[in-house]
């Protein structure tokens, strides 16, 4: 992918939503080491937005502000989301509000988790 500001071709030409579906493809790749869930099925990642210029922004929550992988797994979302085709940056802001919960997962997750 060129990085001309002006570039053009099939990478800058891709809809913002279609951008934001490969973001999401690629954060499913990325699985938080003490469970065996990726971080977007595990419901860590509460919004994805993806502007004209390629500049995601990712908005996402940790099981608990102690969880031990607190200083990595949001920069393994950052890496994710810019290996995305269409991605120019990427930018993880990390929340506490809402706190997660183990709602938050699928119906499908939770049971295969053995919560349900």
């Amino acid at each position: 992918m060129s990085t001309e500001p002006n570039a053009t071709g099939p990478e800058q030409d891709r809809p913002p939503a279609t951008v934001v579906d490969g973001v999401i493809a690629e954060l499913r790749k990325v699985y938080d080491p003490e469970v065996p869930v990726n971080i977007y099925d595990m419901g860590l990642i509460y919004d994805v937005a993806v502007d004209e210029a390629g500049q995601a922004k990712i908005r996402m929550t940790l099981t608990s502000p102690a969880c031990p992988v607190a200083g990595t797994l949001p920069r393994m979302a950052e890496l994710a989301a810019k290996s995305a085709p269409g991605v120019e940056s990427a930018k993880v802001e990390l929340v506490w509000d809402p706190p997660w919960t183990p709602e938050l997962m699928p119906e499908h997750v939770r049971l295969e988790l053995g919560l349900l």
